[in-house]
């Protein structure tokens, strides 16, 4: 006849297997989770953890299929010029003209002070200002106007022609505004600018106004 302390013992008993199987499924559980995250290690038998991706401040346009190349350009010198000269730099392009009021001259005095905050790392970031009213930036314009505010900086012209095509490769508007008199034109245009990695791959889109803070800190990731 079985007794309601039996009973009871029944209960507590099966209650402590359970209890025992609870926590070796737990520990069980653990142990996978701890080799999920274990790191394979190298050649040497040391681990190394991987590489994590770059978190920037600015638009990752990683992969983009615009903005490959600056075709049929020139700088002051008459030389063309293509990204591939600053392999192994980060490179900034804007798109502007030297008589902008206001979004022009910001950014590229941005760009200066980006240079300054990378310190030893300035050798590796290199300006480069797209000119959108070649008929009005000559080569004698453009040259002082961009090194005005750091010496590195280089200014690239090209006929309309090739302007318009380069422009539109990277999705940069732009458009003549007639002044008040004769050659007096304004130009509305995209106030942003692109950043290439020392491979030569476009990664950022950098919208104007954000400041130099957040440009050093995604030029220094790409530098790493």
């Amino acid at each position: 006849m079985i007794t309601v302390r039996s009973r009871l013992q029944a209960v507590g008993n099966s209650r402590l297997v359970a209890s025992w199987v609870w926590m070796g499924l737990c520990a069980f559980v653990w142990n996978l989770s701890g080799c999920s995250k274990s790191v394979a290690p190298e050649a040497g038998g040391t681990a190394k953890a991987a590489s994590a991706t770059p978190v920037f401040r600015h638009v990752d346009i990683t992969g983009a299929p615009y903005a490959q190349a600056l075709t049929g350009l020139a700088d002051p010198q008459g030389q063309a010029r293509s990204l591939a000269d600053w392999r192994g730099k980060a490179v900034l392009v804007f798109f502007g003209y030297t008589r902008c009021p206001d979004v022009c001259p910001t950014t590229l005095q941005d760009a200066a002070e980006v240079a300054r905050l990378l310190g030893p790392q300035a050798d590796r970031f290199q300006v480069v200002f797209v000119t959108l009213d070649p008929v009005r930036d000559t080569p004698n314009v453009l040259d002082p106007y961009v090194k005005s505010f750091n010496p590195s900086f280089v200014a690239l012209r090209g006929d309309d022609a090739s302007t318009r095509q380069v422009a539109q490769h990277f999705k940069v508007f732009f458009e003549r505004v007639e002044g008040k008199s004769p050659g007096n034109e304004t130009f509305d245009h995209t106030a942003a600018s692109f950043v290439f990695d020392p491979e030569g791959r476009v990664r950022l889109y950098v919208r104007g106004g954000q400041g130099p803070e957040a440009l050093a800190h995604d030029v220094r990731q790409l530098l790493l």
